[in-house]
């Protein structure tokens, strides 16, 4: 069996001995390593990233800000990717691959799910570009969903993304989507997407568990494309000249789901009357002149209205669907020596779930992008004010590093 290492080495050893044979251009850094064959029916780009993360917490007793202990630290790499896309035999047949190596990408949920493998692949699809505005992608890839877990983990606008996306996001999963991109008039953009999915999140192994999941995505941009897909980019980094807007609207179903999550959280054992969590979308992101703002808004609810579960006989059961609502707003100026400041407000209402999680979490922080999102230092102030617990105060500082 080729372990990771010979097969990282295998994949960079072709590159180079086809290196006489391949297009070569001058890239900068953070634009990967990029070939294009002879005869253009190949193009690939290797790239590599990593985040070093140390990260603070600390209680605030009786919500009294001159009574804070009980610190609690840590240093790790948050992510470490590897990633290669491209095209093969045309431009319309596009794929991408991104592994995850960090500890946190690779954990899973057990054998029983995920085999005797690892949690390593992210990324692994085919987009096929075949009529005009209309693309179709097979694979494993990220459901159309919030607009924050669609933006790169190593293009945020904070170290990391807010307490919405963490309960509520799609992530990723393995199925089929058809997308159809429209200009209308000279700027109005138009996107609409399909998704069909298993249902229970990446790398699953065991089969589907209760039903299928079906998104759907509606985008607008009024005002025109955003300067390199920065509808999806954290921050004005790219300083549009114009005023700029994307707003979208998503809804998913995930049919007999599986997961207290949908296709993430805990999985639920057998003999429990599984149900159909529903959930709405709603964002936006506007940016003009290195000023940024994005807001997001989830609902999220099960086919009888309660999270409870039952089983087989009609008796509650100990396990419950994460369900309710999340807000998201977030702000920021990227200023002309690249130094941005930006501040963000979530709030968590669940629904009866955990009475403890409803919370409201606020957040600064400051970024310094000496490559763009491609080498930066990142760092951020929170407060979460918890209805019934201690509240806590966090800080954490983080380098981005993408070749």
């Amino acid at each position: 069996m080729v372990n990771f290492r010979s097969f990282i080495f295998i994949v960079f050893a072709s590159l180079f001995t086809h290196y006489s044979y391949a297009q070569v251009k001058d890239y900068s850094f953070g634009e990967g390593l990029q070939y294009t064959a002879k005869d253009s029916t190949f193009g690939i780009k290797a790239s590599l990233r990593f985040q070093s993360l140390f990260m603070a917490n600390w209680n605030v007793h009786n919500d009294n800000l001159n009574d804070i202990g009980n610190l609690e630290s840590n240093i790790l790499i948050r992510r470490a990717r590897l990633k290669f896309d491209g095209f093969a035999y045309s431009p319309k047949l596009s794929y991408k691959v991104e592994l995850g190596l960090s500890n946190r990408d690779l954990d899973h949920e057990g054998a029983k799910y995920y085999g005797e493998g690892g949690n390593l692949i992210l990324d692994a699809y085919l987009k096929w570009n075949f009529y005009k505005g209309f693309s179709l992608k097979v694979g494993q890839f990220k459901l159309s969903g919030n607009r924050a877990r669609l933006v790169s983990s190593a293009d945020m606008q904070f170290v990391d993304r807010s307490i919405l996306n963490s309960r509520f996001n799609l992530d990723r999963d393995i199925g089929a989507s058809l997308h159809y991109d429209k200009v209308l008039g000279k700027q109005f953009g138009l996107h609409l997407s399909a998704a069909f999915a298993q249902g229970e999140g990446r790398n699953i192994t065991s089969g589907n568990i209760g039903g299928y999941q079906t998104t759907f995505k509606i985008e607008l941009m009024p005002f025109g494309k955003f300067i390199k897909k920065g509808a999806y980019v954290g921050g004005d980094v790219y300083r549009e000249q114009k005023p700029k807007l994307a707003v979208a609207v998503a809804f998913d179903r995930n049919a007999g789901a599986g997961r207290a999550r949908g296709n993430k959280g805990a999985f639920f054992p057998g003999g429990i009357v599984l149900q159909d969590l529903y959930t709405g979308f709603a964002d936006f992101m506007f940016k003009y002149k290195g000023f940024s703002m994005m807001g997001e808004y989830v609902i999220r609810q099960t086919s009888s209205n309660s999270p409870m579960l039952v089983d087989q006989n009609g008796g509650f059961t100990p396990f419950q669907y994460f369900t309710g609502t999340a807000v998201n707003l977030q702000a920021g100026y990227v200023f002309k020596n690249n130094f941005e400041l930006a501040a963000r407000y979530s709030h968590l209402g669940p629904e009866s779930f955990s009475m403890a999680d409803i919370s409201n979490h606020y957040t600064l922080g400051a970024s310094k992008y000496i490559k763009g999102h491609s080498l930066k230092v990142q760092t951020d102030l929170g407060y979460i004010q918890n209805q019934l617990l201690d509240d806590g105060l966090t800080w954490r500082v983080q380098i981005e590093v993408g070749f």
